[in-house]
């Protein structure tokens, strides 16, 4: 083997590394994006064999367990199941971030939007009246893709870092 040969084999050496890198990377984006619901669980298990802290439970209620119909109005039942949940986080230090998914139609007052973000502020402000430190609720946004469809709106409060 001549000198040239070799050292053009030692400089593409390199490159199969780095060609490996990306097909590996390639390999868990597509593998995270055909995970679809399951990509909070999925992540929060990669982070831990990476010797991350391990992500909180989300908490998941779908809208209509409580507000009315059409309404951003908390039913008793509604208002009860945020209390409790407000008592639980109330003494502690974590942040909690209130996000939505999915649309319920408004048939009365709102439209599908307006709806959504009522009901989000509806939540929050339930929390905040329960204990929760309105420094500590962050409110995340909508999102219109309703992933298992028939649920409708989704709402949804992670408990995150502490705050200082």
């Amino acid at each position: 083997m001549s000198a040239a040969t070799a050292s053009s084999a030692r400089r593409s050496r390199w490159a199969i590394s780095f060609a490996d890198l990306l097909l590996l990377l390639l390999g868990f984006f597509v593998m995270l994006q055909a995970s679809g619901q399951r990509k909070d669980a999925m992540l929060a298990q990669v982070r831990a064999q990476f010797g991350g802290r391990a992500a909180a439970q989300a908490t998941e209620i779908r809208a209509a367990e409580l507000f009315q119909p059409g309404e951003a109005m908390l039913t008793p039942a509604g208002d009860a199941r945020l209390k409790a949940l407000g008592a639980r986080f109330a003494k502690g230090r974590e942040r909690l971030e209130v996000s939505s998914r999915g649309s319920d139609s408004g048939r009365q007052r709102f439209d599908g939007w307006d709806l959504a973000a009522a009901r989000l502020g509806a939540v929050a402000r339930a929390l905040k009246d329960a204990g929760v430190g309105r420094d500590r609720l962050a409110i995340r946004g909508l999102d219109q893709l309703d992933g298992e469809s028939g649920k409708g709106q989704v709402l949804r409060i992670v408990a995150g870092e502490a705050t200082r």
